[in-house]
């Protein structure tokens, strides 16, 4: 049975638009990323405080074009959270859907410090 609440698991960007978010993620993730945590389907990213216009920038992108992902964003203590969870009948690519937004093993804090 279809749910016809539940907005389907698509993504409405493609070819350039899609390559250009995947890009723009990925550079925040590098830029800000302080911590990434999965837990079944729920990913918790961590960000500086520096970076948290282009997370909320980021967040109102991705609300528009991946409906069927919920987004929660919270700002303190010098971060930005954003915690993402993807909806059940996403559970076989929820890894690769939760990948677009942060690597899997960010460079630490101090190596990117080191960088600049």
């Amino acid at each position: 049975m279809v749910d016809h609440h539940q907005p389907p698991i698509a993504c409405t960007l493609s070819g350039a638009s899609y390559r250009e978010r995947l890009d723009s993620n990925a550079a925040l993730a590098r830029d800000g990323l302080r911590s990434r945590q999965r837990r079944d389907l729920t990913l918790e990213l961590h960000y500086g405080a520096e970076v948290a216009d282009r997370v909320r920038e980021m967040v109102r992108k991705e609300t528009a074009c991946c409906a069927f992902l919920a987004f929660e964003l919270a700002e303190g203590d010098g971060e930005v959270r954003v915690t993402v969870t993807a909806p059940e009948a996403a559970r076989e690519i929820a890894e690769s859907l939760f990948d677009q937004f942060a690597p899997r093993d960010p460079p630490p804090v101090a190596s990117r410090a080191e960088q600049s």
